[in-house]
């Protein structure tokens, strides 16, 4: 009876503290998701500019934001791949530790 407690009391120590380790985020994790999403919706955008008619066109935005881009060349579309994942990255990075740092203050305690 005393094993089978102790064994219990250390699984339910080791599950808690498991559960503390996946509350905070990965910014690993985080920023390739975001870089990966980007760079998606980056291409999901000029296809829907090649199918579309030129009145829904994103390229004028695509141009405002994306530093250098240029519509429908090969070094546009390289350019604004890159810069789009970046983007997402870079959101990763600010927005990870600001979230790990109010996880940790204001998170659910078990």
């Amino acid at each position: 009876m005393a094993i089978t407690a102790a064994t219990t009391s250390v699984t339910s120590t080791m599950a808690i503290s498991m559960v503390k380790e996946h509350r905070v985020l990965n910014w690993k994790v985080v920023c390739w998701s975001l870089g990966s999403w980007t760079a998606v919706s980056f291409v999901v955008c000029v296809l829907w500019g090649l199918l579309t008619p030129e009145a829904l066109h994103m390229h004028t935005f695509l141009e405002q934001v994306l530093p250098a881009f240029e519509w429908l060349t090969w070094w546009g579309f390289g350019l604004g791949l890159a810069e789009s994942f970046l983007y997402g990255f870079y959101a990763g990075i600010v927005y990870v530790p600001i979230h790990n740092f109010f996880q940790r203050r204001w998170g659910e305690s078990t």
